[in-house]
């Protein structure tokens, strides 16, 4: 058993994955296991009553006498972080569970009252490791240096032995992407920004429900995805009587409305949805979206109550990265005063472009703009490519020229051209002349956060919006095919299903749409959706490496192993060869 001790307690530089040393640390651990009887997974037991919790145990017993002893004994079981000996008679254990750490004191002298021996102690300390899960009976106390310890009364037992080692660091980027759980276990900052993730989504629960929303859950599969501009990923049912090709919603919204006109006025919902798009720094195909419904509120009601959800979120957080996720970093409560500063988008884009707008409602604006900005030399992203909408050019101007003003505080930009909005209800603006839309996005340090807006509710008006928003498909897919499905169809349809629940009386009614992979991203401080996300993006998850073990690592491991076994069986025969110098010299001194 003593062959394996320098490589469980030695973990290799970090790097690149070695798998012949990981097969071999996992054959070496598990013989070690075997010899000593301990390669087993006992069914959990509470016998001695139901265990204690650490971060309850840290709370409970923070009082505690130093040199004293609490009555009441207790069960603790965590995962081991580190194992010290001090003799051969005394063992530390760190033990964490619940992101929270104790110290387990195990000291052989009073455990030999209750008729634990010696060898079995030495073995046990020898045989525990780093990433192994054990039970502990003890009670609560304090050492000279003032550590809450549970000093065992009864000799550790081991629940889950770790048959792959445990790093100290994990670096790699690579590596931790393909073992999201060693990251977890490692590195505090990866759990704590999932962590946030958790308590974000329960605390808008929690203010939705405060204020009179239910909470619904709308269909994920349905004949056609609506709700927002996006390609669908499509999924075939053949083994149901439906029997047709279905998409995957790319948004809830619409669903929710018909809830609206059924008579829920304040709805909302929280879960996935998924867009047929590319990957990057704040993308993936497949995320978490919150979406609410308020009848009878306005545009006004609506920023109101985003100030509040969103200060009110920044001041969680902030309490929970000074407490409990301390890895995290801390937020500025500054930057989120109410109000947040407004831009209306055609006069603040006007003023920083340096002249008027053409009418945006005409056939004829998306090449009247595109002209104006030639003559005026402006170069915006995208503005060469030959199948830019006049809804993406406008929305690339935008991003160029006023979200930078959200990098100092939260910025809404309100009162949209028609041509971006195509689901909101619509006015003359008396500023412009343009027809805009009552809707607003926050954005914050530079990124959306959130979009909102009055809800179209004239079933005449939303057909002939969608149909608009059909036609400017149709003409950015004749310049690029990819907006099209493999049958040659459009992503988009008509949704003559919702128009016509329109018909029977929508109220007026406010809507609101917000990535909860966003939210976490902004009070995390992470620069990435893959950290945000349990298993990283979809690129992530589709590459995580299986079992498979080549034989060339398995033979590797097994030369290793030969080699160890080797070395081992030299030290036991030279131990041996001692051992009998030692008896020849003692006969010989007893002989004189």
């Amino acid at each position: 058993m003593i062959f394996l001790r320098p490589y469980a307690w030695k973990w290799k530089p970090v790097g690149a994955r070695n798998t012949a040393y990981l097969r071999f640390y996992h054959l070496a651990r598990q013989h070690e296991l075997i010899q000593s009887n301990a390669l087993k997974y006992p069914r959990i037991r509470h016998e001695g009553g139901a265990p204690m919790r650490i971060p309850i145990f840290r709370e409970k017993f923070k009082d505690v006498e130093m040199g004293k002893h609490a009555d009441e004994e207790v069960i603790i079981h965590g995962r081991v972080q580190s194992v010290r000996r001090a003799g051969n008679k005394l063992m530390f254990l760190d033990l964490k569970g619940e992101f929270e750490h104790v110290q387990g004191l195990c000291n052989f002298n009073k455990l030999q009252v209750t008729g634990v021996e010696l060898g079995e102690f030495k073995a046990l300390a020898k045989l525990l490791n780093r990433g192994d899960i054990v039970s502990i009976t003890g009670r609560a106390t304090k050492t000279p240096t003032g550590e809450l310890s549970i000093e065992a009364t009864r000799l550790p037992e081991l629940l889950t032995p770790a048959l792959a080692p445990l790093p100290f660091k994990l670096e790699d980027e690579e590596v931790r992407i393909q073992h999201r759980h060693i990251d977890m276990l490692v590195n505090r900052k990866t759990i704590d920004t999932l962590r946030l993730r958790s308590h974000l989504i329960k605390y808008l629960r929690d203010f939705f429900h405060e204020r009179g929303f239910l909470e619904f859950q709308t269909p994920i599969l349905a004949e056609n995805a609506s709700g927002a501009t996006a390609r669908p990923f499509t999924v075939t049912a053949s083994e149901t009587s439906v029997n047709k090709n279905l998409a995957m919603r790319i948004a809830p919204e619409l669903w929710l409305k018909r809830l609206v006109v059924g008579g829920v006025d304040k709805v909302f919902e929280l879960g996935p949805a998924f867009r047929n798009e590319g990957i990057d720094q704040t993308h993936n195909p497949e995320f978490t979206m919150c979406e609410f419904y308020n009848a009878y509120a306005n545009l006004d009601d609506l920023i109101s109550l985003t100030e509040e959800l969103i200060c009110g979120a920044a001041s969680h957080c902030r309490d929970l990265i000074a407490t409990k996720l301390d890895s995290l970093p801390a937020i500025d409560m500054s930057q989120y005063q109410r109000p947040f500063q407004q831009l209306e988008f055609i006069p603040a884009l006007e003023s920083a472009l340096g002249f008027k707008l053409p009418d945006l409602s005409t056939s004829s604006s998306h090449e009247d703009l595109l002209a104006l900005l030639k003559q005026h030399k402006i170069e915006v992203p995208g503005l060469n490519k030959p199948d830019i909408t006049l809804a993406k050019l406008l929305d690339n101007l935008a991003s160029e020229f006023l979200e930078p003003y959200s990098l100092t505080k939260p910025l809404f930009i309100i009162h949209h051209p028609v041509c971006m909005s195509p689901l909101s209800k619509s006015f003359v603006c008396p500023k412009t002349g343009q027809h805009v839309s009552a809707r607003t996005e926050l954005f914050i340090n530079g990124k959306e956060l959130a979009n909102m807006y009055e809800e179209e509710n004239d079933p005449a008006s939303q057909r002939q919006k969608f149909v608009d928003q059909l036609n400017a498909a149709k003409r950015e897919a004749s310049l690029a095919p990819g907006v099209y499905n493999d049958e040659g169809e459009s992503a988009m349809e008509v949704d003559e299903s919702y128009v016509q629940a329109l018909e029977s009386g929508l109220p007026p009614t406010g809507g609101w749409g917000c990535g909860i992979e966003r939210m976490v991203m902004l009070f995390s401080g992470t620069k990435r959706i893959s950290d945000c996300l349990s298993f990283g993006n979809l690129r992530h998850v589709t590459n995580v490496p299986g079992a498979v073990r080549t034989g060339e690592d398995e033979e590797k491991a097994r030369e290793m192993m030969d080699e160890v076994e080797k070395k081992g069986a030299r030290e036991r025969k030279r131990e041996k060869g001692k051992e009998k110098e030692k008896e020849v010299m003692d006969v010989s001194d007893g002989e004189a």
